[in-house]
C-alpha cells in the first residue's frame, strides 16, 4: 500500500515518483538549511523553481569555467545532464525550492515534436537561471498537482507533456551548438564516465590527457569545479542511484560501484544527494503497477 503523505507542517522535504510517469521525479525542500550538497551532477535534466529565500548556485559553464551566482525567490534554475553544480544556503538564511528531474530522452522527443528539431538527441539548455514569472508559476502549480494526489497518472502525464512541450518549443532557451570544451579535459571526463567501474589512478588519467598529474588537477577543477577524483566519485554515486532504483541491495551496489564498503558508499552518497542510500531506494524503487494512486513520499534521514 502506498505510503501516506506526512502533513506539510511536519516534514520539510518530499519526493514524488510514479511508475506510470517514469520520465519524471520531483523533490520539494521547504527549508534548504536542512540539506547540504557537495558539487555533483545528474543523469537527468534538472529544472526547478526557487520558492522562497535565496541560495548560492554554483554551476559549470561547459567549455568556459565554473561560476557562482545568487538565486532567489522567483528564479527558474536548470542543469543539463552531467553538468557539475550545487545549490546551498547562504549562511543561515532560509530558502526553499522544487526540482523536477526529467529524462533527457523524453524531453528530446518533445523537442522533436514541438520545435521541429530533428537533430535527434537532447539539445542542452543555454541558460542556468533566469526570471520567467509564467514558467515559475507553472512549475509550482504542476508540483502542487503532483503532490496533491488528486488526479490520475494519465491526467498528470498529459499536464506534464503540455507544460514541458511548450517549454521545448522555445528555441531561445537552447544551445545552437555544443560549447567547445578543452579537448584533453573532455577526453578525461569521458574516460572517467566510461570507466568509473575500474580502478582509476590520477597518474593514469594524467596520461590520458598528456599532462602532469598536478596540471590535470588544476585545469580540471577550474573547468569542472571539482577534482578528477571527486568527478569519479560523482560518477560512481550516479551509477549507484541507477542500481538503487532497480531495488538492488545496498551492500552489493556499494561494491559494484567500487566503494570500499557500505559505510563508505553511504557517506559519499549522502554528501552528494542529501539523502541516504536506504531512503533513496525506498522512495525511488517503485512497484511495476501503474494503478496505485500517485502520492508523494516524505523522507527523513
Amino acid at each position: 500500500m502506498p505510503a501516506k503523505p506526512i502533513p506539510a507542517e511536519r516534514d520539510s522535504r518530499r519526493f514524488w515518483r510514479h511508475p506510470a510517469l517514469g520520465f519524471l521525479e520531483l523533490r520539494e525542500t521547504r527549508d534548504g538549511r536542512e540539506v547540504s550538497y557537495a558539487r555533483h551532477s545528474h543523469d537527468s535534466v534538472s529544472l526547478g523553481a526557487v520558492t522562497g529565500g535565496r541560495s548560492l548556485y554554483e554551476y559549470q559553464v561547459p567549455g568556459e569555467h565554473f561560476t557562482t551566482r545568487m538565486v532567489s525567490h522567483g528564479d527558474v534554475v536548470a542543469m543539463n545532464p552531467g553538468e557539475v553544480h550545487a545549490c546551498n544556503p547562504r549562511g543561515d538564511a532560509p530558502w526553499s525550492y522544487i526540482m523536477f528531474y526529467l529524462d533527457p530522452d523524453w524531453l528530446a522527443a518533445l523537442q522533436r515534436r514541438h520545435a521541429n528539431d530533428l537533430a535527434g538527441g537532447w539539445r542542452p539548455l543555454a541558460w542556468h537561471h533566469w526570471r520567467d514569472p509564467t514558467l515559475h508559476a507553472a512549475l509550482v502549480t504542476l508540483a502542487r498537482r503532483l503532490f496533491s494526489a488528486a488526479a490520475s497518472p494519465a491526467t498528470l502525464a498529459g499536464e506534464c507533456e503540455r507544460l514541458f512541450g511548450a517549454l521545448m518549443a522555445r528555441g531561445e532557451l537552447f544551445r545552437r551548438q555544443a560549447p567547445a570544451d578543452t579537448p584533453a579535459l573532455a577526453e578525461v571526463a569521458a574516460y572517467i564516465r566510461d570507466h568509473c567501474g575500474a580502478a582509476l589512478t590520477l597518474d593514469h588519467l594524467a596520461a590520458v590527457a598528456g599532462v602532469s598529474p598536478a596540471h590535470l588537477v588544476r585545469r580540471f577543477k577550474r573547468s569542472y569545479g571539482i577534482t578528477p577524483h571527486a568527478y569519479l566519485t560523482d560518477c560512481r554515486v550516479r551509477q549507484g542511484q541507477r542500481a538503487l532504483k532497480r531495488g538492488e541491495p545496498i551492500a552489493e551496489v556499494a561494491l559494484a560501484c567500487r566503494f570500499a564498503d557500505q559505510a563508505h558508499f553511504q557517506r559519499a552518497f549522502k554528501r552528494l544527494t542529501a539523502i541516504t542510500p536506504h531512503r533513496y531506494r525506498a522512495v525511488t524503487s517503485l512497484p511495476a503497477s501503474v494503478h496505485s494512486p500517485a502520492v508523494p513520499v516524505p523522507y527523513r534521514d
